[in-house]
């Protein structure tokens, strides 16, 4: 798989894994509340199963998200965040149009992900709540990045 980038005036959404900058991810992504106190390393090795998307500014990590995919049949969208203050661009939205446009994210029978507050962002790209949410199990570990236990 090659790298994708595509331009937007002075943004760069790349898939290029060595022009993210791992700590402001992890610096983001351990505050907020879907991944709350995640260690580094258990990041580093969540990028290294996903296809990864960064939102830059010049050399400045504002944004990214993540694919965890087979390819051929089942994506889930995780981690997507961009920063407070270069909200209300349509970078949000700019980023969904590229990982929907992804040639090895093409033909695929079912995309999930799960949000506390952006469901309006994704209804705008089809997602919609669960069909059948009684088909649906999930296996939970809430404690699981907490170091005090």
């Amino acid at each position: 798989m090659g790298n994708m980038e595509e331009h937007r005036g002075e943004f760069v959404l790349t898939t290029d894994v060595a022009r993210l900058d791992v700590a402001a991810v992890h610096a983001y992504l351990t505050t907020s509340y879907w991944a709350e106190g995640i260690p580094l390393e258990t990041l580093e090795r969540s990028l290294k199963g996903s296809i990864c998307f960064g939102l830059l500014h010049g050399a400045r990590q504002v944004g990214f998200a993540r694919i965890i995919s087979d390819g051929a049949t089942f994506a889930y969208l995780a981690d997507v965040y961009v920063l407070e203050e270069f909200r209300g661009q349509g970078l949000s939205k700019w980023m969904m149009e590229c990982m929907k446009k992804h040639p090895d994210l093409q033909g695929l029978r079912r995309w999930m992900l799960a949000t506390r507050d952006a469901h309006g962002l994704y209804r705008q790209y089809g997602f919609q709540p669960l069909a059948k949410p009684e088909r649906f199990m999930e296996l939970l570990g809430p404690d699981v990045y907490d170091r005090s236990s």
